[in-house]
C-alpha cells in the first residue's frame, strides 16, 4: 500500500526539481538567482522546499514569520508603502528584514526612498519589470529585487539585468 503513495511522492518531487532546474538554466547568465517560494502543499512544505534546492534554488523563507512582507492589503490599510514601513520599523526585531510588494514604478520609488530591504515587482510586464530592475540598481546596488507572477519559462523573453 505505501509504494504507490511513496512512488507518487517521489515523481512530484522529482518533478518540482527538474521544473526548477530548468528556470536556473534560464537565468545562468543573469546576475539572478532563483528562490522556492512558500507556497507548498499541505504537509509537504520542507520536502518541497528540499526538491527546489536539489534543483539548485535557494530558499525564499520557510514560514511568515521569517521576513516582514508588505502586501497590496497591507499598504492599503495603512494609507501607503511609507506608512506601512514606519509601523513596521517601530515593532519588529533587529534582524528581520523587510519586503515590499510592488505593482507600478511609483511604488517602487516609495519603496526605494523607504530603504526596504527586498522589493517585490508583483504581476509587472517584463518591460515594466526590466525598467523597475534598472531604477533600482541605479539608486542602491544591494536592495534584493524579487519578480513574482506571471514570470514562466514561454513569457521569458527580455533580459533583465
Amino acid at each position: 500500500m505505501g509504494e504507490r503513495v511513496a512512488l507518487n511522492l517521489v515523481m512530484r518531487l522529482s518533478g518540482i526539481a527538474t521544473l526548477t532546474r530548468q528556470y536556473v538554466e534560464q537565468i545562468a547568465d543573469l546576475p539572478a538567482m532563483l528562490v522556492d517560494t512558500r507556497k507548498t502543499t499541505p504537509g509537504l512544505r520542507v520536502l518541497e522546499k528540499y526538491a527546489a534546492a536539489v534543483g539548485e534554488a535557494r530558499n525564499h523563507r520557510m514560514g511568515l514569520d521569517d521576513a516582514v512582507m508588505i502586501k497590496d492589503n497591507h499598504i492599503a490599510a495603512a494609507g501607503s508603502i511609507t506608512e506601512a514601513i514606519a509601523r513596521i520599523r517601530a515593532q519588529i526585531p533587529f534582524p528581520l528584514t523587510i519586503e515590499v510588494e510592488t505593482e507600478n514604478l511609483e511604488q517602487v520609488e516609495e519603496a526605494l526612498h523607504q530603504q526596504a530591504d527586498i522589493i517585490m515587482l508583483d504581476n509587472m510586464p517584463l518591460d515594466r519589470m526590466s525598467q523597475a530592475v534598472q531604477l533600482i540598481r541605479q539608486r542602491d546596488d544591494r536592495i534584493k529585487i524579487e519578480a513574482s507572477g506571471n514570470v514562466t519559462l514561454e513569457r521569458w523573453s527580455i533580459n533583465i539585468t
